[in-house]
């Protein structure tokens, strides 16, 4: 029984190694961590890689920069192709596990009209969201009253989880040079 066992652990790890082995040592999907989706489904950021994304941090009750921080991600999707917008998703982790629930999250989906295709809307643990935020180069801390200071940007992730551009003109007109970083990533 015991020789079975590692014959099966070793052929699920052998699987799963090309996936990391193939990501590259600056991908930011290397990091171990979990989110949750607004769904309820909690997957490991790994899982993220092959698709290249929007990411951003945010929390639903922001009254200013979050709302448009998701304009600005809007924005770009309108300025894409039919099959550009097919390649690209939208990763949006929330700084406020405490307060930004599935419940919230997906509420804030209906709200804002978000298609569940295109875009998630994600939580994590306190710790994770430190590190992704680290990893990020995403600045915040927590204000009396539940607010949060934080940075404002969007960033384009390629498929294999690199950093290719970073934009923090936020609204409904994005940064040119930005918009040229999204339509070249989506056409090689």
């Amino acid at each position: 029984m015991k020789n079975k066992f590692h014959l099966i652990f070793a052929v699920l790890l052998a699987m799963a190694m090309p996936v990391l082995a193939a990501l590259p040592a600056d991908s930011v999907w290397q990091l171990n961590a979990k989110i949750t989706e607004q769904n309820g489904k909690t997957i490991s950021i790994q899982d993220l890689a092959g698709k290249p994304r929007l990411v951003s941090m945010f929390y639903s009750s922001c009254p200013f920069m979050c709302p448009l921080i998701i304009d600005t991600a809007k924005a770009v999707q309108h300025d894409l192709s039919v099959q550009e917008r097919e390649k690209l998703g939208v990763l949006m982790i929330s700084i406020d596990p405490k307060k930004d629930t599935t419940k919230v999250l997906l509420e804030l989906m209906t709200k804002r009209k978000l298609n569940p295709n295109e875009w998630t809307l994600a939580r994590a643990d306190e710790k994770d969201v430190r590190a992704i935020a680290a990893l990020l180069n995403i600045r915040y801390r927590e204000l009396e009253g539940g607010d949060f200071n934080h940075t404002s940007v969007l960033i384009l992730i390629d498929a294999q989880g690199r950093i290719i551009a970073r934009t923090e003109k936020m609204g409904t007109q994005p940064e040119p040079e930005f918009l040229l970083a999204v339509h070249k990533l989506l056409n090689q």
